[in-house]
């Protein structure tokens, strides 16, 4: 198993009780064998009896019996969710971890989509996380000790129905971690990336066809930033085993892999591979110059309103495909293969370089409109310009 090739030590959740939702098949089914790894006992609260049976079936088949149990659950039934919390109560007495893994992923236009369809996003992707935290986080504050964590996701046009509640899923991480600030409960939120799980692949076709482009050339377009399911079902276990140090924010499968010491995986990597010592200097130059230049502006972020500063790093997020934190991680793990000319390790680092470079073209574009001086204006965007310039000359290098 992928989670065993890391740093996690097995059973490091010996006696955990993990609620799982959605874990009939997919990223959810891959979380629950890496969480019964590390010694946590998994409820697959799932709406479909069959794929939940099968799933508990195979998981004590591999793992040993007792150490699954399907419960199955409508998350956007609160009557559902009490029932659930009724029979763990009952048999377990506890709940220590729940993952928010379930989804529903609706397609189309703002502009098409009727209200129906919204409130079944709404249902399952933010009705469904709300009813599970009123559920289990008191007995979690009780006990002071646990673990939710939200599943946020960053996309593209028409997926406004199933992002926009996402997104308002990453909200309800940020707000439950400040109101269990002084606790032992953890909370944040986790992107799995694109993973081709069958749900994924069959929304493929009908994304491209909203967006006006041929099938294989969205497949491209997302496979440099591809987990495979049980990476991704991986990096949600390695999180929960590392929650202390994720508190109140967002992160990716792939960062918790990386942080646990799991070689990660990717369906494409980047190249690097036609590397000769003199690009190897140029880019350890161009990768340190982009370092700094991020440093600088997440130190500037702090100088601003609350409110101008959430701006700031949403946009970034959204933009970069990332958090700035994570960024910092990616560029060091960067700057320390190119150091070493360490053409092995640079081949399976995942850097979506021309998703900062978009960042930046996209200040770019801000500061167009905003600096009224002309001459501060031009000023600034020559400056911008330069930042998005080291940052496609460095992707290019690596290409």
């Amino acid at each position: 198993m992928l989670i065993e090739t890391g740093t996690l030590k097995r059973n490091s959740l010996k006696d955990k009780i993990a609620v799982v939702t959605g874990a009939g098949g997919g990223i959810g089914y891959e979380a629950c064998r890496s969480l019964i790894w590390l010694g946590s006992k998994v409820i697959i609260a799932e709406i479909n009896p069959k794929t939940g049976q099968e799933a508990a079936r195979k998981l004590n088949q591999e793992f040993g019996s007792d150490m699954a149990l399907f419960i199955r659950t409508d998350i956007g039934e609160e009557n559902s969710i009490k029932n659930l919390a009724r029979q763990l109560d009952k048999t377990f007495g506890k709940v220590d971890i729940v993952i928010n893994n379930a989804t529903i992923a609706q397609m189309g236009a703002v502009k098409d989509l009727d209200i129906k369809t919204w409130d079944v996003s709404y249902r399952v992707n933010l009705r469904g996380p709300v009813l599970l935290a009123r559920s289990f986080i008191p007995g979690m504050i009780k006990r002071n000790q646990g673990v939710f964590v939200c599943v946020s996701s960053t996309g593209l046009g028409y997926m406004g129905a199933y992002e926009t509640m996402k997104a308002a899923q990453v909200h309800l991480a940020m707000t439950l971690n400040d109101e269990l600030e002084n606790t032992g409960v953890a909370v944040f939120s986790i992107g799995p990336g694109f993973v081709p799980t069958q749900t994924a692949v069959s929304g493929i076709s009908k994304l491209a066809a909203l967006m006006g482009k041929r099938e294989n050339e969205l497949q491209e377009a997302v496979k440099e930033y591809s987990l495979s399911v049980e990476a991704a079902g991986a990096g949600f276990a390695a999180a929960v085993a590392m929650a202390e140090r994720y508190r109140g924010n967002e992160i990716s499968s792939w960062q918790a892999l990386i942080d646990a010491g799991i070689n990660v995986p990717s369906l494409e990597k980047t190249s690097g591979g036609g590397m000769t010592e003199e690009k190897f200097k140029q880019a350890l130059v161009l990768c340190r110059s982009v370092y700094k230049t991020l440093t600088e502006q997440s130190a500037s972020w702090k100088n601003r309103s609350v409110f101008e500063r959430q701006w700031y790093i949403r946009t970034f997020r959204q933009k970069a495909s990332m958090p700035v934190d994570e960024w910092f991680q990616v560029l060091e793990q960067l700057e320390a293969a190119l150091q070493q000319q360490d053409k092995g390790t640079l081949t399976n680092i995942n850097a979506p370089l021309d998703h900062l470079a978009a960042y930046y073209a996209h200040l770019h574009e801000m500061a167009r409109g905003y600096i009224k001086d002309p001459v501060q204006r031009e000023e600034q965007l020559h400056i911008i310009k330069n930042w998005q310039s080291e940052v496609e000359q460095l992707a290019s290098l690596l290409n």
